[in-house]
């Protein structure tokens, strides 16, 4: 049932210790499902993306179970990995909900299985791209229902050999490819064309196949004159559960907390790895070039307020990060410039438009200019009545950005923040913020 959350204007202030990240947890319960053993998956919280993913490697044949610390998971039937492509069942049906992120991993991983399935989604997940992941798994040996429509039928075994992602698309693709390949009967390679966006998130990909004991060897070459990116892996060795492993904190979503206290206040969050391979970990940099007082200590980041001038920032490798960033920005003096942000059209909403609007409604001067959000801040915003759009991070964007304008913010669809935060307004009120339901 839709519900329209009330922001009334109270700057955030305190410490809020970090979810578990999603990103990363989708990693590691593909990979404990795909390997002999149980393994427990520390992870704070969960939310609708992550369960996504969880039910369809239930529906696989996997058993997880939700613990007091976070998951047990008990693999496919037949492992080692070798025999996984025999016992896995047959023609299951995965539901991916609207996580673009579970349709995109475990496409690759049951065509590797060879099993057969059907994947079906919801809402803006229907339309969102599936190619050249779709043609790269047709010309290794999977037939596929069409394309550009769900639910999607696979069939056939993927074979081994050498996979070609553009890498101006989404890393996913490759993510999903990487998964895969150590089910896969001899060496894999994924060659990555340059240039590449979201790197970042490919390197999540590499650590979470270390944890269960897969190398993956990147190496460099020139394909047609571009320069490429090559990721080896090779089944020799199987996967080996790690028994026990903790998914890290999210920065992605500890961003908007970060942001609000760059804005007006100040606010800390516990239990982020300063050296995660997430790269929304560049939200201090981001923060402080706008002019934001940032420190990090131990597992603790946070932000302060100070005068916010704008900037040009270069989004291409963070593009999750553009709504926090968006908000602060509309809250400097000056012109800020999001530049490379085309692929934001492509997420659970077209966020180039998404973010235009919400800001614009709430008093912002901003527009979106060919791939990038150009920005004339002004300091404070007026509040308003805002739609978000079914995106979980335009709705947090437009809390944060309320809690710090003259009058109040309605948000409509704001329950659209269980996709990847589903308590994200009770620790909104934890740092003093007023979200009143209605």
């Amino acid at each position: 049932m839709p519900i329209n959350m009330r922001i009334i204007p109270s700057p955030l202030r305190g410490t809020i210790p970090a979810i578990a990240s999603k990103s990363m947890a989708h990693r590691l319960l593909i990979m404990a499902a795909l390997c002999p053993g149980t393994t427990d998956i520390n992870c704070n919280t969960t939310s609708q993306d992550i369960d996504a993913t969880v039910g369809c490697l239930e529906a696989l044949g996997a058993r997880i179970a939700y613990t007091r610390l976070g998951f047990r998971v008990n693999p496919l039937p037949g492992t080692p990995a070798t025999d996984n492509r025999r016992m896995a069942r047959t023609n299951a049906h995965l539901d991916c909900g609207e996580s673009g992120s579970t349709l995109r991993f475990m496409l690759p991983v049951v065509a590797a299985l060879g099993r057969g399935a059907t994947l079906d989604g919801h809402g803006r997940l229907v339309s969102r791209p599936l190619s050249p992941l779709y043609e790269e798994l047709v010309s290794h040996g999977v037939t596929l229902s069409a394309r550009g429509a769900l639910p999607l039928t696979i069939a056939g075994q993927l074979l081994p050999g050498r996979f070609t992602i553009p890498g101006n698309v989404s890393s996913q693709f490759v993510s999903g490819l990487l998964m895969a390949a150590p089910l896969l009967c001899s060496p894999t390679e994924i060659v990555v064309t340059e240039p590449v966006e979201s790197r970042s998130y490919t390197g999540l990909t590499i650590r979470a196949l270390e944890e269960f004991g897969i190398n993956v060897d990147v190496s460099h070459e020139t394909m047609d004159g571009s320069p490429s990116t090559v990721f080896s892996v090779s089944p020799a060795r199987g996967a080996v559960s790690p028994g026990e492993v903790t998914v890290e904190g999210d920065w992605s979503n500890s961003a908007f907390w970060l942001a609000s206290g760059a804005i007006s206040g100040s606010v800390g969050v516990t239990g982020l790895d300063p050296a995660s391979a997430q790269g929304d970990r560049a939200i201090l940099a981001c923060l402080a070039a706008l002019g934001a007082r940032v420190s990090r200590s131990g597992s603790m980041a946070s932000a302060t307020h100070d005068k916010l001038v704008g900037r040009t920032i270069d989004v291409r490798d963070i593009p999750d990060l553009v709504p926090p960033i968006a908000a602060v920005a509309a809250n400097a003096e000056g012109t800020t410039v999001i530049a490379n942000a085309g692929r934001l059209r492509l997420k659970e909403s077209d966020r180039l438009a998404t973010v235009s609007a919400v800001l614009a409604a709430m008093g912002a001067d901003v527009h979106a200019e060919n791939d990038s959000l150009v920005i004339h801040g002004h300091s404070p915003l007026s509040g308003g009545v805002v739609d978000a759009a079914n995106d979980h991070r335009i709705a947090m964007m437009a809390a944060i950005a309320g809690a710090n304008a003259t009058g109040p913010t309605t948000i409509r669809g704001a329950e659209c923040v269980a996709k990847s935060y589903p308590r994200f307004f009770e620790d909104f009120r934890a740092l003093g913020g007023i979200a009143e339901k209605g």
